[in-house]
């Protein structure tokens, strides 16, 4: 399948784990306390590195919210991507049918760039209900749900994705996507989503990130 495929627009509000894990050539993690997808080769180079393209010509430094005073607990660079742009509205398509949520759900996609030593220090993509700025990023549209992550590149050393709690380490492979419901069976926010994104130790790792909604976003 290429970026240019037509897809039929999802109308669930929700991923469906069964649904999920219909898609061929993909692996459950066996893991109770997280559900947690992978499929390598979701993407191809070429799309990769179009992706790659567009990331290193629009980043900035990434921030956080509820910034807990280490300035060294996320180092990398973030891009929002152009969703304008035929090509990441196409890739975009693609992942909502594949998480089979509805468009309006999604988060635009996020471009990130680790350098060598960059890191995203562990942490949740979900927001603290208890967090002083859960109003701010989740008065309207809610809580994180699902996370959908590829990789577009592979450094030479290091950059694997650590899932803390669950003692689960994802090297990254060019193309390969990670899926995650960031919440326990009740809905209420899952400590087990914990993850690392660990420090490049030589090259440079890309990844591409969408997170999925409560309620519609924005």
């Amino acid at each position: 399948m290429t970026a240019t495929t037509a897809i039929t627009a999802p109308v669930a509000i929700d991923g469906d784990p069964l649904l999920i894990g219909a898609h061929p050539r993909i692996q459950r993690v066996p893991n109770r306390d997280l559900t947690l997808f992978i499929q390598r080769n979701f993407l191809t180079a070429e799309e990769c590195a179009a992706l790659v393209d567009r990331i290193d010509t629009q980043r900035r430094p990434s921030t956080i919210a509820d910034a807990n005073g280490d300035t060294y607990f996320r180092t990398s660079e973030t891009c929002d991507l152009d969703h304008s742009d035929p090509f990441v509205a196409a890739i975009n398509a693609r992942l909502d049918a594949f998480a089979g949520i509805a468009t309006a759900h999604g988060e635009p996609i996020q471009g990130q760039r680790y350098a060598v030593g960059q890191e995203f220090k562990a942490h949740t993509d979900y927001f603290d209900p208890k967090g002083a700025d859960y109003p701010k990023y989740c008065g309207v549209a809610g809580n994180r749900t699902w996370t959908l992550m590829i990789y577009l590149d592979e450094p030479a050393a290091g950059g694997a994705t650590r899932f803390t709690k669950i003692g689960k380490m994802v090297q990254p492979e060019t193309g390969k996507l990670l899926a995650w419901n960031n919440r326990l069976p009740d809905g209420q926010p899952n400590p087990a989503s914990l993850h690392h994104g660990m420090k490049v130790r030589s090259g440079v790792k890309h990844v591409i990130t969408k997170w999925y909604r409560e309620r519609p976003w924005g």
